[in-house]
């Protein structure tokens, strides 16, 4: 199904993946939310991040 395409989807996983890890790193959270975040994130590179998107990013007001 995906013969052609597995390389262009792993490096948009990939990318996806590193997008994460650098905006978990950057964030106000506490050291131990972002190690668990970013391991979940290395050891399930799809599941992680779909579980980052979903539960990790807080969606608040943001200051200018």
């Amino acid at each position: 199904m995906f013969n052609g395409y597995s390389g262009i989807l792993g490096l948009v996983i990939l990318a996806l993946d590193i997008w994460a890890i650098v905006s978990v790193a950057s964030s106000g959270a506490s050291t131990a939310s972002k190690v668990i975040w970013i391991l979940a994130i290395l050891v399930l590179p799809v599941l992680g991040f779909l579980a980052w998107l979903l539960l990790g990013t807080r969606a608040g007001p943001r200051r200018a």
